[in-house]
């Protein structure tokens, strides 16, 4: 699967996902999957992670913008990894990065606000980009804390 094709798939289904809940739902109106345990509850998050930063969305916007370009700077400038499945990890995990930066860049250039609805009750409600976000930098920190894979 070309990387291309990812970065478009990933991209297009956060969005598709907000769009299907901005649709059905109003703002903080929830809906519950599995009862007090996963909701869709609509929010819209004027923060960063945790609401940091709440109602700053031009300077989380040129955050989102710098992360992008630094990503596909380190896209292009490849560490050296003692193996080809760590390297590929690490694209894997910046593209993962990538992909959920630029999907709550396009919420935030084009509502003004991120939209946020996977509700498990006892986190901050979040997406589909988010998560894209916090599966790259956990793969990111295995390898960067692992001795191994890195020559």
């Amino acid at each position: 699967m070309s990387k291309i094709f990812l970065i478009v798939l990933l991209i297009f289904c956060d969005q598709v996902s907000k769009l299907a809940v901005l649709k059905r739902l109003h703002q903080n109106e929830s809906i519950a999957v599995i009862a007090n345990f996963f909701h869709i509850t609509l929010v819209y998050n004027t923060g960063s992670a945790f609401g940091a930063f709440r109602d700053h969305n031009w300077l989380l916007s040129y955050i989102a913008v710098f992360a992008i370009i630094l990503i596909l700077y380190m896209l292009v400038r490849r560490p050296r990894f003692s193996s080809d499945i760590y390297m590929r990890l690490w694209q894997w995990a910046l593209l993962f990065i990538l992909c959920g930066a630029t999907g709550n860049l396009i919420d935030r250039i084009r509502l003004g606000y991120v939209v946020d609805f996977l509700d498990l009750r006892f986190w901050p409600v979040f997406n589909l980009a988010d998560s894209f976000i916090t599966c790259g930098v956990f793969v990111l920190l295995f390898l960067l804390f692992n001795k191994k894979a890195i020559e």
